[in-house]
């Protein structure tokens, strides 16, 4: 990624899940591009947090860890709050909080199903109002949601329709707010992850699937990519987050309202027979 084409120098980024996996990343990536960047996670990852925050100041970059939950709309606005007085902007909004378990569907209790869409997706869109009504003040920003390759396809071998359904719709989430703000400065965006080694699929009862879906992927059968081994999403990010506003500059002239795909675990190359196929569930596409 050139440094010169995607430079974020003089912006502050607000990365939500930036206690650990992608979400850290990020937060990394978009310092490593000149950003300053606040650090958002439930409070009982505030450690973690101030990990991802203590990596950004070694880059010379200026950061704060904060604490907020996505279910919680007064939470959110009081941890947006802080980073104002903290970093004074807001240019760049990264929704990455997730989480996902597996279930069969029939089996699947109310609650379990609540759980994740409330999450994944109210907590995005919550997100994403606070962060709106802030860039439409001052007149421009990007906001960017981390969805996943599970918005597009079923996973094989994966029992998990909550959180599919969560990330697809986030993805039309970011669709319809893009077409709703992108005229009054505001361009969103989403970020299709693939197949990434992560402590939400490092539990014992993921070994399974994991060994199965390094196998899938193309260049390596022996591990996942990690977001440390092959960054997934920061360079998309980069590049979605550098053109402020609509009216695109010639070195970063991005739309709004569409989804990039960051597949790890499966590239070009992979055969017909894994793609997606309407009506069977199948290997990532």
């Amino acid at each position: 990624m050139s440094s010169a084409l995607f430079d974020l120098t003089g912006r502050t980024a607000l990365v939500t899940g930036a206690a650990s996996g992608i979400g850290a990343r990020l937060a990394v990536g978009l310092a490593e591009a000149g950003a300053d960047v606040g650090c958002l996670d439930l409070d009982t990852q505030i450690d973690h947090a101030e990990n991802t925050a203590a990596t950004i100041r070694s880059l010379g970059r200026n950061a704060t860890a904060l604490t907020g939950d996505v279910t919680d709309a007064a939470s959110i606005e009081a941890a947006l709050d802080t980073h104002l007085r903290q970093l004074a902007r807001l240019d760049i909004a990264v929704n990455c909080a997730g989480i996902n378990h597996s279930c069969p569907a029939e089996d699947m209790a109310d609650a379990d199903w609540r759980r994740v869409i409330d999450v994944n997706l109210t907590g995005v869109f919550t997100c994403c109002r606070a962060e709106g009504r802030h860039m439409l003040k001052t007149q421009g920003g990007s906001i960017i949601n981390i969805a996943s390759m599970s918005a597009t396809v079923a996973n094989r071998g994966l029992l998990q329709a909550h959180y599919n359904a969560s990330k697809a719709a986030v993805k039309h989430l970011s669709t319809t707010l893009a077409l709703e703000w992108a005229r009054r400065g505001i361009r969103v965006n989403s970020i299709s992850p693939g197949y990434i080694a992560t402590p939400m699929i490092s539990g014992p009862e993921w070994k399974p699937k994991t060994d199965r879906f390094a196998e899938d992927t193309p260049w390596d059968d022996s591990e996942l990519p990690t977001t440390s081994s092959a960054p997934p999403c920061s360079s998309p990010a980069t590049q979605l987050a550098t053109a402020p506003g609509p009216t695109y500059s010639s070195t970063a002239a991005l739309p709004a309202g569409k989804d990039v795909c960051a597949r790890l675990g499966c590239s070009s190359s992979t055969p017909d027979r894994w793609r997606a196929c309407s009506g069977r569930a199948v290997a990532p596409a």
